[in-house]
């Protein structure tokens, strides 16, 4: 078998292209959970927690020149080594929101997948011949 038609193979799976779909719509989903949570769950949670902007919490690590450092783009821009709690606050938040998602996807997979138990039919009556031949064989196996 030729490499180029065993590539073929490979690659028109329906196994492989799920896959590519499923990447796809993954990324997509990726953008809307970092929208969800930057845009609304965190502005929400810094308010509650009193006006904290949490893309804008840092420790600054070092800062050799004593520069001002109103903001984490200013620290950025100056060189500054920081280290940014607020960012990886967001980082967690939008993995429990993919983790949560895909949890319900794969239950909800699961349910779908799940067959109800079938009750089997009783066995049908055997043939009314049947029935007459076993009566028979019984009455003769009877007699001495």
């Amino acid at each position: 078998m030729s490499f180029v038609k065993e590539f073929k193979e490979f690659a028109v799976k329906g196994n492989m292209v799920d896959m590519a779909v499923g990447i796809i719509i993954g990324g997509a989903f990726g953008t809307i959970v970092s929208s969800l949570v930057d845009d609304i769950f965190m502005p929400v949670i810094g308010l509650i927690l009193g006006g904290v902007d949490f893309s804008n919490f840092f420790i600054v690590l070092s800062n050799p020149d004593g520069i001002a450092v109103p903001s984490l783009a200013a620290a950025q821009a100056a060189g500054i080594a920081t280290l940014n709690i607020g960012l990886f606050i967001n980082a967690v938040v939008k993995f429990l929101i993919v983790a949560f998602a895909l949890f319900m996807l794969v239950k909800g997979i699961n349910m779908l997948r799940r067959e109800t138990p079938k009750e089997e039919p009783a066995p049908a009556a055997p043939p009314r011949e049947e029935v007459l031949l076993t009566e028979i064989r019984d009455i003769l196996k009877a007699q001495p």
